[in-house]
């Protein structure tokens, strides 16, 4: 079902191409209305006259003459100065008759440039910078560990756990994760039965890059000097971009304290979605910034920077002056491709869950009970679902019919790959929340997210042995080629 959706989902991505095509054809017609209008007049007296122009530009009446070459007559008045004064006269009644049709011309000649160049923003859109990570020069090629990660998660499914206790292990939330309770809660469960230090990090989300980077700096510190381990850091969306900003940034005192850095769904280079609701010159661009400002000001109390350093002009700027160190650290990049099919619109997603004590009206018997009693009463929660999965899968087609991207409903795929990095790339379907969320309906033939992220750690402290291994030889760690 899904195949023959893609297929058609091909179909109107060409449709599309070619309807854009025949648009921006007829647009470009608007390219050859002349942008100063003029009407010429000339005539001839006898032997040598002067050949007069009239101009009509921008309201104004302007009167010139080709020819310098005059005979003055008898009394003085050359033959041009005669013509200059005639014409002058028959052009101002021409003006004055058509005054009213130019001007009708001139309107419709600015709305038509106005129409070609709002749709040129938007058929242009992202489509020039998604992927530019890719296009530059100095760009690195990043090394395929898909077929290696496929293998670690078959093992931890069959029972064989392989991350070290001597390494502390750091998920850094995304954003709007201030606002979401269970937020790598099953993931932190998962890794704490296993006996192993894990922590979420408490940042604001909501914030700019930068201000999270040196918090998680001095998260990292702080974890280290505590410990005397190591940190591996797996960042999820926005925390990615966080946490990639924290090395880039503060290296030279993060130097051995970092074990390794996996980028789950991040941004790295970008996201079209941000992009696109902030980009100014497009249709309600003031409009749509305000909507954005209330939502992430005033009712999340965020900074509204921490959309703006997810548009592709910030990444740029940020990455140009700050280099990430892939030839040192051990760094993973992670993205997937979010299901399209109708069925995704049932799935409904885990997003908090609410105490059923509050709620129930409680027996007489039972206010008297015991301790037990209570503490059994308060365990029982409902769960608070939402169609997250529906939403991305709608972004998703929005991306794919626009810019023909596969993408996890917020980032591209192509934007989510550092250079020099370990990619993986799995074939199986999973939006963007689903690495941090639960769905309602579990599938146990496959791997959950707790599972996932132990296969990407896991890789990490891998890559990271075979890096010091060798690091005095100079040769490569993986040989696969992405």
């Amino acid at each position: 079902m899904e195949d023959y959706f893609s297929r058609f989902l091909n179909l109107g991505w060409q449709l599309r191409q070619c309807l854009t095509e025949l648009i921006e054809s007829l647009l470009g017609c608007i390219d050859w209305i002349p942008r100063c209008h003029e009407v010429q007049f000339s005539a001839c007296h006898e032997r040598s006259l002067a050949s007069t122009t009239g101009y009509i530009h921008e309201g104004a009446y302007v009167l010139s003459v080709g020819n310098t070459t005059e005979e003055k007559h008898a009394n003085g008045i050359s033959e041009c100065m005669v013509l200059r004064k005639g014409f002058s006269n028959i052009c101002q009644r021409s003006y004055s008759r058509s005054s009213y049709l130019l001007h009708g011309f001139r309107l419709v000649q600015r709305l038509a440039f106005h129409v070609r160049d709002l749709w040129c923003l938007f058929s242009r859109g992202s489509s020039e910078d998604i992927g530019w990570l890719q296009r530059t020069k100095a760009s690195l090629s990043s090394v395929d560990g898909t077929g290696r990660f496929q293998e670690f998660l078959h093992d931890i499914r069959n029972g064989v756990h392989c991350l070290p206790d001597t390494l502390v292990y750091l998920f850094v939330p995304g954003l709007f994760s201030n606002h979401s309770p269970l937020y790598f809660v099953n993931t932190k469960r998962f890794f704490s039965k296993m006996g192993l230090t894990c922590h979420v990090a408490k940042i604001h989300s909501e914030a700019s890059v930068e201000k999270n980077a040196w918090e998680l700096k001095q998260y990292i510190e702080e974890l280290y000097w505590g410990s005397g381990k190591q940190v591996l850091l797996l960042g999820h969306s926005k925390g990615g971009v966080d946490a990639a900003a924290a090395i880039s940034l503060y290296w030279s005192e993060l130097k051995g304290k970092v074990a390794g850095l996996a980028l789950v769904q991040s941004p790295y280079g970008g996201t079209p979605v941000a992009s696109d609701i902030l980009r100014e010159g497009q249709i309600a661009d003031k409009e749509t910034r305000r909507i954005m400002e209330l939502i992430v000001c005033r009712i999340i109390k965020g900074d509204m920077r921490a959309l703006e350093d997810l548009t592709y002009a910030k990444r740029k700027d940020f990455i140009s002056k700050h280099k990430l160190p892939v030839d040192e650290l051990p760094i993973i990049s992670f993205h997937t491709e979010a299901s399209t099919a109708p069925t995704v619109l049932a799935t409904l997603t885990r997003v908090a869950q609410a105490e059923l004590l509050l709620w129930l009206p409680m027996p007489r018997f039972l206010l008297s009970a015991s301790e037990f009693v209570e503490s059994m009463l308060a365990s029982l929660k409902i769960p608070v679902v939402a169609p997250v999965s529906a939403a991305m899968a709608i972004t998703a087609l929005h991306l794919r019919l626009r810019y023909g991207e596969r993408s996890d409903g917020l980032v591209t795929r192509r934007d989510a790959e550092v250079p020099g990095s370990v990619v993986v790339r799995p074939e199986r379907r999973l939006d963007h929340a689903w690495m941090v969320y639960s769905t309602l309906r579990k599938d146990r033939a496959e791997a959950d997210a707790s599972e996932m992220c132990e296969a990407l750690l896991a890789m990490l402290v891998e890559i990271g042995r075979k890096k010091k291994l060798c690091r005095p030889c100079g040769c490569l760690s993986l040989t696969a080629s992405a």
